[in-house]
């Protein structure tokens, strides 16, 4: 038997968020906040109440039974009819007082106390007390013997006592009911306050989503939400970097695409009018000259499309966990440059370096390095290219030095940038972005690069690489 597959959901029709989503953070805070010392309160008056009401029914117990004790010890008086009564018949107030016989015979004060068989058992001396509440009269009732079969029974009302404890209860659930909406007030001033940072957080994201307005929060404060702040600003200012480059990127490289493509565009634009039948016809040569020119171009064009690729592809962070040889590395791209330049002699001294990084890029960066010193070097030069660590300071550097003539000192803190291009470069091939690889390279493997006056009055680059000391011991 085939289990139909459960149907998948419906994504242009989401389920309706629950009653709990529905609610805001700020009501579940001030909600929590209320019921915790709902609970608490509750708690404490329900104690406070049952201690209170226990204190006051035990202290009425004990002063009713002391008083019924001190009447039948006490004094006797004679009435009018001859008969001996306790003195407390004439002096007690607030209780009610009689003495009941073995026999049932009750007498005394005609408001009498409840009586019942417990008191009657006390008469007889069945029982040495009784205590007891009345609930019919709503009072409490003791009996304590009296000389021979006899019991003094004593009452008091309990109305007093249930008033004090009504007094209370008002008192407890007044305060109470304060002190949650004191609670529930001092919630939702606290989830205000505390969630006014995610606030300025959202609205922060909300507006970067709909304007793409990079611009930080403010942050007061040192607390996590403040931490949090902090993170989200650096994160809109390496987007916002993010963005700067791309756009510069772009603009740059429209401009740089523009002069070639305009050169293809009208050469191209030559070579079709010439092939009309009714159009001056070209001379051979003109027509080589054209092609070579549309030659050079379409390299020049090729050239600069893997530098913008090379270039975005190392604005992508990427993670450098490799071990590389420098000399294999910079070998290669001596193997390389030598095959572009073979007229250029390259004098090197390598020591041995191995580092953590991408060989690849490494590679790509040491060739650019080559390439630049082989173009400004002339026919027949020399280009010393040096691999030696710095004593001291866990790296090492590598010099390229040509021997062509040299780079303005007013121009070497930008040779390093994007399509950045001397007066004197301008009119040699290129696209100006080669040396900028070199700088991304370096950087991105905790490193940096220097322009200087070699000391064959050429240019000198030099860039500087960490590495692993243990592994260079090792070497």
């Amino acid at each position: 038997m085939t289990v139909p597959a459960p149907p998948p959901p419906d994504v242009d029709n989401p389920p309706p968020p629950s009653r709990l989503q529905r609610v805001s953070l700020r009501n579940r805070v001030t909600w929590l906040a209320a019921m915790c010392v709902a609970g608490a309160v509750a708690l404490v008056s329900v104690g406070a109440f049952v201690t209170v009401r226990d204190s006051l029914y035990q202290q009425l117990d004990d002063n009713l039974t002391e008083r019924a004790v001190e009447a039948a010890e006490g004094p006797l008086v004679r009435t009018s009819d001859l008969q001996q009564v306790p003195v407390a018949f004439f002096v007690a107030t607030n209780f009610k007082i009689n003495v009941l016989s073995a026999d049932g015979t009750v007498f005394g004060p005609e408001q009498r106390p409840p009586m019942s068989v417990l008191e009657l058992s006390v008469a007889k001396g069945q029982a040495q007390r009784s205590l007891r509440t009345d609930k019919p009269s709503n009072s409490r009732v003791v009996a304590v013997p009296t000389g021979r079969n006899a019991a003094l029974v004593m009452s008091t009302s309990l109305q007093p006592t249930q008033q004090t404890l009504a007094q209370l209860s008002v008192v407890l659930v007044v305060m109470g009911g304060a002190g949650i909406l004191l609670a529930a007030a001092a919630g939702t001033a606290v989830a205000r306050a505390g969630l006014r940072p995610v606030q300025r957080l959202t609205a922060a994201a909300e507006r970067v989503a709909l304007t793409g307005d990079l611009r930080p929060i403010p942050v007061s404060g040192d607390d996590e939400l403040a931490r949090l702040t902090a993170s989200f600003n650096g994160m809109l200012t390496a987007l916002a970097e993010s963005q700067e480059r791309q756009r510069r990127l772009v603009a740059d490289a429209g401009h740089e695409l523009r002069t070639p493509l305009t050169s293809l565009r009208t050469n191209l634009e030559l070579l079709l009018a010439a092939a009309r039948p009714d159009a001056p016809t070209l001379s051979e040569q003109d027509r080589q000259e054209m092609f070579s020119d549309v030659q050079a171009q379409v390299e020049e064009l090729s050239a600069l499309v893997g530098d913008l690729v090379e270039l975005a592809r190392e604005d992508t962070p990427q993670a450098v966990h490799e071990s590389v040889d420098l000399v294999e590395v910079v070998e290669r791209a001596l193997g390389r440059a030598q095959r572009r330049a073979p007229r250029t002699e390259f004098d090197v001294r390598l020591s041995p370096w191995v580092m953590m990084g991408d060989a690849t890029a490494l590679e790509r960066a040491v060739l650019n390095l080559l390439d630049n010193a082989a173009k400004w070097s002339p026919e027949g030069g020399r280009v010393r290219v040096e691999l030696h660590p710095e004593e001291g300071t866990g790296t090492s550097v590598l010099e390229v030095a040509d021997s062509g003539p040299g780079i303005a000192e007013a121009d070497r803190p930008f040779v390093f940038e994007r399509f950045y291009r001397s007066s004197v470069a301008r009119t040699l091939p290129g696209s100006g972005l080669g040396l900028s690889i070199v700088k991304q390279v370096a950087e991105r493997h905790g490193g940096s690069v220097l322009a200087a006056q070699a000391p064959e009055g050429g240019a000198l680059l030099r860039m500087t690489l960490p590495g692993n000391s243990q592994q260079n011991e090792q070497q």
